[in-house]
């Protein structure tokens, strides 16, 4: 399955966040842009959604992670990463896509932003009426 010197990569989006996701062989440490993801994340619910795939897969502790993201905000980020370690999870054993693939983390979530119009005040919320 997996020979002790290999690093394994995936990328993962969500909103204007990309995060570019590195797995080797270890002992569970997961390292967000050279922080710990308590110091990185400001709540526990984001690491858990964050960490989802690896809890599904019972993999936790037997891969190192390496994360740098940028863009976007806490929660973009963690949707990116979790993307990420679900592609990278695939890509060590294709057997985890049926179990990644029925809480559908391996499918990417392409809701952005919606952009603004002219004459409005954001995407849809046009100026107040007035009858007279």
């Amino acid at each position: 399955m997996v020979t002790n010197n290999t690093s394994f990569y995936g990328l993962g989006r969500r909103k204007s966040s990309i995060a570019k996701v590195k797995m080797t062989p270890g002992t569970g440490k997961v390292i967000i842009n050279r922080r710990e993801p308590g110091q990185y994340f400001p709540n526990k619910i984001v690491i858990q959604d964050m960490e989802q795939p690896l809890e599904l897969t019972n993999t936790k502790t037997l891969y190192d992670i390496n994360v740098v993201v940028s863009g976007g905000g806490f929660t973009g980020q963690s949707g990116a990463i979790r993307l990420g370690i679900a592609r990278t999870l695939i890509k060590i054993n294709p057997d985890f896509k049926k179990i990644l693939k029925q809480r559908k983390l391996v499918t990417r979530d392409a809701r952005c932003k919606e952009r603004k119009k002219f004459g409005l005040y954001g995407a849809r919320r046009a100026p107040q009426f007035t009858k007279r």
